[in-house]
């Protein structure tokens, strides 16, 4: 019983807007949601990237959950893991990943094929697919380009979960070819030189930072995500 109750309180943790829409905790996902709308008033975000400047500061569990909120808003949304050292996404989900973007980049699968379109309404994701020898080599070929374009034509927002962006470069790739860049950082646990490097990195790869979310601030006797506008 108490492994159960400890899987379930896991899947609220990763998936809270999908199990728990109306806690205080998916109001704030629904706020980023909002904010991110209005970064990008001038020019329609159609896709962006999530990242962080190092592990373990929640940044694939805020993608997955950002992914949910614009579905349920009635957005068509593709997430995209391209963390393709690391993948957490079919975990998050619970999806197999025998195939995916790998296998799109490199032929062997088009993008419909390698498609899951069952994990929740107005919602597709693309896995990672089997793990590659050459991440950052696939993020930046001309494929990846042309699956971008492809999925602008059938999602109304695609959104990638990246690997953090001080660990490799995968995520400086990819910021060059979406239309903005959310930076994730941990209360308590990213250091204010890290989340300035990590920052400073994006720059040459002329990344539009949208902004920055604060994770895990405590407020109320709780941790909430936390949105404090860009950069």
């Amino acid at each position: 019983m108490a492994r159960k109750r400890k899987q379930f309180d896991s899947s609220i943790r990763h998936l809270i807007t999908k199990l728990n829409p109306r806690s205080p905790i998916s109001e704030q996902y629904r706020t980023i949601r909002t904010n991110l709308q209005f970064a990008s008033v001038d020019d329609e975000l159609h896709s962006m990237l999530v990242t962080s400047s190092g592990p373990s500061e929640g940044k694939s569990t805020i993608t997955a959950n950002l992914a949910i909120v614009n579905a349920q808003q009635g957005k068509k949304v593709l997430l995209i893991d391209a963390d393709m050292r690391k993948p957490t996404v079919h975990y998050t989900f619970r999806l197999d990943n025998l195939r995916g973007l790998s296998n799109v980049l490199v032929g062997e699968h088009t993008l419909e094929q390698a498609l899951n379109k069952e994990a929740e309404e107005n919602l597709d994701i693309l896995s990672s697919g089997p793990i590659p020898p050459n991440p950052s080599e696939l993020l930046a070929s001309k494929r990846l380009k042309e699956l971008i374009i492809e999925a602008k034509e059938r999602y109304d927002i695609i959104i990638f979960d990246t690997p953090p962006v001080l660990a490799v470069t995968d995520a400086q790739i990819l910021a060059d070819s979406v239309d903005g860049t959310l930076l994730v950082i941990r209360c308590g646990k990213t250091e204010k030189e890290a989340a300035l490097k990590a920052k400073e990195a994006l720059e040459p790869a002329r990344a539009k930072l949208l902004g920055t979310v604060l994770n895990d601030r405590e407020k109320a006797a709780n941790s909430y995500y936390y949105y404090y506008g860009n950069n």
